[in-house]
């Protein structure tokens, strides 16, 4: 079996350097030219024989549709980034001050919640729960979703391999493909 994780291109979020995980964005007029300069680029894998799966966001649409064209797909809210909650459409600058964020950032930041979102657990419970469940179904999958979702798989699948679960975050439009044999999984990087 296998399941090809990957990144949505760049939106104005991402551009702005904002937290964005909920907010449904297009990608940015600059994130769609990149993802159309990687498709000449990048060995994208072929999905044709593949369950396709997308967060249900805008940009995770977008993202299958400049790289394969339209396909059919389910959409799993489950694997949508993490709720920032009341920090959702801002960027450090204005939130450094803040005593919520400095709450949220500080100490355990996987257990902390984002007022009115969620906390970095809650997101991996909730996307390692929908990756379990395809996984199971034993097809091969394409998932177009979110770098943080993607982190949340790779460290769950491969513990201790990077020092941090955002060394797992790829750039936007790229991933991973996973393969399974025995139950046991590899992967090689998209690029």
């Amino acid at each position: 079996m296998t399941i090809h994780l990957i990144r949505h291109g760049k939106t104005r979020a991402n551009e702005s350097w904002l937290y964005c995980g909920w907010t449904d964005l297009p990608l940015s007029e600059n994130g769609r030219k990149e993802l159309e300069g990687l498709r000449k680029t990048v060995a994208y894998p072929d999905i044709s024989g593949c369950r396709i799966y997308t967060s249900g966001m805008e940009r995770t649409r977008q993202t299958l549709e400049v790289l394969y064209g339209a396909m059919p797909y389910t959409e799993e809210p489950c694997l949508k980034e993490m709720n920032f909650g009341d920090f959702e459409m801002r960027d450090y600058e204005h939130l450094k001050d803040d005593p919520d964020y400095q709450r949220w950032i500080t100490g355990d930041n996987m257990a902390n919640v984002c007022p009115k979102g969620e906390s970095g657990n809650a997101m991996t419970a909730r996307v390692i729960f929908a990756f379990s469940w395809i996984r199971a179904r034993g097809e091969d999958a394409a998932i177009f979703t979110h770098g943080g979702v993607i982190a949340a798989i790779m460290e769950d699948l491969f513990p201790g391999q990077r020092e941090s679960r955002y060394q797992w975050q790829p750039k936007n439009g790229l991933g991973y493909t996973l393969t399974f044999s025995d139950g046991k999984p590899q992967f090689t990087e998209i690029r």
